[in-house]
């Protein structure tokens, strides 16, 4: 565990990003993150792995200013690939008002491809995911499903339509809601990715020292996962996080297996998971709604009993 007098936020919550205090005024927020491509298409590829790699600093609150791409890939495949992968990333970051001014690339056996981000942000307006409260309320701002569609997709399953709207909702920056949550001002957030939805509570909770209720029905899923999971399409690593949380988690008897494996689904470039003073919460969905965020579910809220688990409600 790294401790600085001007290190705001470290390793020790389990945040997305680190923060360190330059002065009174300007502290910056520091991340990276790439992943081996999710589509076949290296532009989509490119601008959802830009999107995920800045969620890190819009869930901190901040604003990306300058970015590194951070690119493995494979010398005997065409580079004009690589090119479309770069123009994806170039474009998104862009749209965030974000300058790459450089990067590495190795040689790799498989693709891969993110980015190395700094952002600002004033010392004290820093969004940690450990600093829930009691009562709090819990909104979500995009749909899970994404590691049960991409991996449908691996497998020739996944119906285009299906792929091209999660896409779409990947590729999406999470700009408008993290703009959206500093003017009402909010106590808590961290973005879903990799760990999926309950895990990425559970690290809330955990930092916050509280407990959780979610209502499984009303967290908003994509079209067409139930489908998949009827298949049993589901990635390797939703299996692994719902094993991490299942000492933090009580199920109400009413979950099925299939709704269990979707809360924990491994996910990529997900949306904000903010906790909210109740009283705020209408201002807030107001402003996400101004800001353009299609999906703004009330999925439960922060309890002060059970710290550190979750229950999870039909």
């Amino acid at each position: 565990m790294v401790k600085h007098p001007d290190l705001l936020v470290g390793n020790d919550t389990g945040d997305d990003a680190a923060v360190y205090r330059l002065d009174n005024n300007t502290a910056i927020i520091v991340t990276v993150d790439f992943f081996t491509p999710i589509t076949d298409d290296p532009y989509e590829f490119g601008s959802i792995a830009a999107a995920n790699s800045l969620s890190d600093v819009y869930a901190m609150g901040g604003k990306p200013l300058v970015a590194l791409n951070v690119v493995g890939f494979p010398a005997e495949l065409a580079v004009d690939m690589l090119g479309d992968v770069l123009k994806g990333g170039y474009d998104k970051a862009t749209e965030a008002g974000c300058l790459i001014v450089g990067g590495h690339t190795v040689d790799d056996a498989e693709p891969k491809y993110g980015l190395s981000v700094v952002g600002l942000i004033e010392p004290g307006k820093e969004v940690s995911n450990a600093n829930a409260k009691q009562g709090d309320v819990l909104v979500l701002t995009k749909p899970i499903g994404t590691g049960i569609i991409t991996t449908g997709c691996k497998q020739g399953v996944t119906p285009d339509a299906v792929l091209k709207n999660a896409v779409e909702i990947m590729a999406t920056l999470n700009k408008g809601a993290a703009e959206a949550m500093m003017r009402v001002g909010i106590n808590s957030c961290t973005d879903i990715t990799g760990f999926g939805l309950l895990g990425h509570l559970s690290g809330m909770t955990k930092g916050s020292d509280v407990g959780a209720v979610i209502k499984a029905s009303d967290v908003p899923i994509l079209p067409g996962v139930w489908e998949l999971l009827e298949k049993n399409v589901v990635p390797g690593g939703t299996f692994r996080n719902m094993n991490g949380v299942d000492n933090a988690v009580d199920w109400d008897e009413a979950i099925s297996d299939q709704q269990r494996l979707l809360l924990c689904d491994a996910q990529t470039s997900g949306g904000l998971l903010i906790a909210v003073d109740s009283g705020k919460v209408d201002h807030l969905i107001s402003e996400l709604e101004t800001s353009g965020v299609e999906t703004r579910a009330v999925i439960g809220e922060i309890t002060s009993d059970n710290r550190g688990r979750i229950r999870v409600a039909g």
